[in-house]
């Protein structure tokens, strides 16, 4: 039995056969071309690039993100003593914004990326998809941490008696987010499915 694909601009079901290598299908509706196979290493370079982040992930965490000097003492801060001092210190809500969205968050997206492209084979369909799902909702809250950071900084500057420097973490934090929003954008979801039937 062939195939079915729908056409992503107008939505219209076709009955695709065997494709030729080098070849397009295009929707008898709209024209538009129709997507019949994935990037044959979409998943080898999404787990490539999910794997790399994971590698600079504890660089990020651990070394120093800011340093803030004020009236002659200086303290530097990573993400994660920061939290912990939060944490500490009775912040308890600010704290677990930071250990949910800087630290679970990314992670997770991260390694539930990586098992979709590395455990295809071993994972059931409501698996990968209950996966697939969980990534687009952490996805959503992707920013939240920088914004945090900035309110951070905007709260802690405060004119000429505080003086705030980046460290190396934010260099570290940057290539993993860099990582990941490339690991998302090379993932494509419908090879997870390719070979179910």
């Amino acid at each position: 039995m062939q195939p079915l694909a729908a056409c992503h601009c107008c939505g219209r079901v076709h009955r695709l056969p065997d494709i030729p290598a080098g070849s397009l299908a295009h929707c008898v509706r709209c024209d538009a071309v129709i997507r019949h196979a994935g990037h044959p290493r979409s998943s080898a370079r999404t787990a490539a690039f999910a794997s790399a982040a994971l590698i600079v992930y504890p660089f990020a965490l651990t070394w120093p993100v800011m340093r803030i000097e004020r009236l002659g003492h200086a303290s530097d801060a990573s993400i994660w003593s920061g939290m912990v001092g939060l944490l500490g210190e009775g912040h308890v809500f600010v704290g677990l914004v930071v250990l949910l969205f800087s630290i679970v968050a990314p992670v997770s997206k991260l390694v539930a990326l990586f098992a979709l492209c590395a455990g295809r084979r071993t994972l059931e369909a409501h698996e990968r998809a209950l996966t697939y799902r969980g990534i687009e909702f952490i996805g959503r809250w992707g920013m939240v941490d920088v914004l945090l950071v900035a309110v951070v900084v905007a709260a802690v500057k405060l004119g000429d008696l505080v003086e705030v420097t980046p460290g190396p973490g934010v260099v570290a934090f940057g290539v993993v987010v860099m990582l990941s929003l490339i690991a998302s954008m090379v993932f494509d979801p419908h090879a997870i499915w390719e070979g179910d039937g």
